[in-house]
């Protein structure tokens, strides 16, 4: 952990900040069968589900990637406001990191629409009003660099060591070490599997409880 605390935060959202793994499962599960295709299991959900939708459905679904597009988000919007939970420790965080006077921000490979209704269903607009950053939101989304630039527009802050970026996948740690930011990985994908091998995060840490007490002790140490 840097020996001093960061101008801007960036983080991803699912899997990072919010529980809603099983929410995207269940909705791919019925996109797959709908499209006659096999289902997955979550573990393969988690492990297959990376790149935004409007990269990944194309090589799936080939020239239907649209109608299962509409299967999938119809599929989504009908429970995950709902069903959408946080992790624990993420409002303690975003409490601490807002009172230093941290920039907060979100770069997401959810669609943009979704990313803010969630925002707003679980009272965080407070933290990240204005700087929720979602797929098609950019030019191109994660892992390009794009969403970066609108996650700090405004705030006189570039993409430097002092911005940290934290998420869960390698796409995650891709984008940050692209941006130049300092990339912190968390929960229970290992750093040196051989999706990580040529994106190494800067930090792991195996859940957002055990990240939460270093920023603590960061924050208390200033």
């Amino acid at each position: 952990m840097p020996d001093q605390m960061p101008k801007a935060v960036l983080f991803d959202w699912d899997g990072t900040l919010v529980n809603s793994w099983p929410i995207i499962h269940e909705s791919m599960n019925r996109t797959l069968e709908a499209m006659g295709h096999p289902t997955w299991t979550l573990k393969e959900t988690t492990t297959r589900v990376r790149k935004s939708l409007r990269e990944a459905f194309p090589e799936l679904f080939g020239d239907k990637w649209k109608d299962a597009r509409d299967i999938f988000y119809g599929a989504y919007r009908e429970v995950h406001l709902e069903r959408v939970e946080k992790i624990a420790g993420a409002d303690e965080m975003l409490t601490l990191l807002q009172d230093h006077g941290s920039h907060l921000g979100v770069v997401s490979n959810k669609s943009g629409g979704h990313l803010r209704a969630e925002s707003t269903k679980l009272g965080w607009d407070r933290f990240f009003a204005g700087f929720l950053v979602g797929a098609t939101d950019a030019p191109r989304d994660k892992p390009a660099t794009d969403p970066i630039y609108m996650a700090l527009e405004g705030v006189g802050i570039e993409p430097s060591p002092e911005v940290w970026f934290v998420g869960d996948t390698w796409v995650d740690i891709a984008f940050g070490r692209a941006t130049n930011c300092h990339t912190i990985l968390i929960g229970d994908n290992d750093p040196k599997d051989a999706e990580f091998r040529d994106h190494q995060p800067d930090e792991h840490y195996l859940s957002f409880q055990e990240f939460l007490e270093v920023v603590r002790r960061t924050q208390s140490s200033i």
